[in-house]
């Protein structure tokens, strides 16, 4: 066993889960690790990938044997999701995050910020009204968003998550997969998402159909590798498709567009809710094919049947006018996430759509997670 392993004793979390996907959130520092190097929640995400590693290899790192720790069974399992707490950019935010995976960490993570704003209400770190919403503004590797929780009788009713800008990058990009070639649409949503009408593949989203669902997710976001409509102008960190949207076309409710989709993402993980950050990705696409005008919103399923409501805040918001997401303006740290001069905004990346996806999030409990020095697991395994 490690030093590392060795060290990662007495480990408190909290869990959530928003529409079935669980959400562990964790303080690095309170479990005995050294803050991370670092002025914004980029630079130490950066600080966690580098040199040497990525988003879904990250180098072997004391945080890194914690994150392994607590993804991983016996104490995790293949589908679990969680972030490290870590400071905000500014106090223009509450909180910032680091998201992490059974792979390693993703640049956004929209279920994990509707969790977070739970939390953040549950704990006392934001003071909420009995009656009123109540906004939490978290900074996050894709730039800045916000959970409004929504407050009834002295409980959580609801959160709606309000993401950075989403563009449309790329249309009908044919992809070869094992089950024939087929179209794919781009945008970025805080993390580029490939979107695919699982139709296209022979398939309905259909929790029968997963193996294959997942082994196209697989194919597609591989084969879409080193794309140009998957590069983000901000540099390789936030480039890359990082999930692959497999969806059906259900008849539209009366308030506008009804679609169930599966999100695979990162190396084959499946995404229990309608994917957040992905359902954002979805509401850019669907602006752009004019179905979602005036004050209509997009009802979006998961493959477990849970259901978030997305719309377009109207307005669009101009690259470098104002933070990325919500809150106030901040040059420096624009410039330090490359959204200053020297970033080449041109084309799709000139402006972008703010969308806002609500959803439900809950706690499912404490932990004190333990690990003996004579476990021969160590930090434990994959299946």
């Amino acid at each position: 066993m490690s030093p590392d392993e060795e060290r990662t004793t007495g480990i408190r979390t909290v869990d959530y889960h928003t529409a079935g996907e669980p959400f562990r959130i964790v303080d690095p520092v309170a479990a005995g690790l050294p803050p991370l190097p670092g002025d914004t929640v980029a630079e130490r995400r950066a600080a966690l990938l580098s040199p040497g590693g990525d988003g879904t290899a990250p180098r072997s790192t004391p945080h890194d044997t914690l994150r392994r720790l607590l993804v991983q069974e016996p104490r995790g399992h293949a589908g679990m999701y969680g972030g490290f707490v870590v400071p905000p950019d500014d106090d223009g935010a509450q909180l910032g995050v680091l998201f992490w995976h059974k792979h390693g960490y993703s640049t956004a993570c929209g279920h994990g910020t509707m969790a977070l704003g739970a939390w953040a209400v549950d704990s006392g770190l934001v003071v909420a009204p009995a009656d009123r919403d109540v906004q939490v503004r978290i900074d996050v590797p894709s730039g800045r968003v916000a959970a409004t929780v929504h407050r009834e009788g002295g409980r959580t009713t609801g959160v709606s998550f309000r993401n950075v800008p989403a563009r449309v990058t790329g249309r009908k990009v044919r992809v070869g997969t094992s089950l024939g070639t087929v179209e794919a649409d781009l945008a970025h949503a805080g993390a580029c998402y490939a979107s695919v009408a699982a139709r296209d593949l022979g398939l309905a989203v259909d929790r029968r159909n997963l193996p294959e669902l997942v082994r196209a997710g697989r194919e597609i976001r591989a084969a879409l590798a080193g794309h140009p409509a998957t590069r983000h102008p901000d540099g390789p960190l936030l480039s890359g498709v990082y999930g692959v949207i497999l969806h059906d076309e259900l008849p539209d409710t009366p308030k506008g567009p009804h679609q169930r989709n599966v999100t695979v993402f990162a190396d084959g993980q499946i995404d229990r809710s309608p994917c957040g950050s992905g359902t954002s990705a979805r509401l850019a696409l669907l602006a752009d094919e004019g179905r979602l005008a005036g004050d209509r919103e997009l009802t979006h399923e998961s493959v477990t049947g849970t259901v978030f409501t997305g719309r377009v805040v109207p307005g669009r918001q101009r690259a470098g006018s104002a933070r990325q997401g919500p809150g106030p303006a901040q040059g420096a740290g624009e410039a330090r996430r490359g959204t200053g001069p020297a970033a080449d905004r041109s084309g799709p990346w000139s402006d972008g759509l703010v969308t806002e996806v609500t959803g439900h999030a809950h706690r499912t409990g404490e932990h004190l997670f333990t690990l003996d020095p004579d476990d021969s697991l160590g930090t434990g395994f994959l299946l």
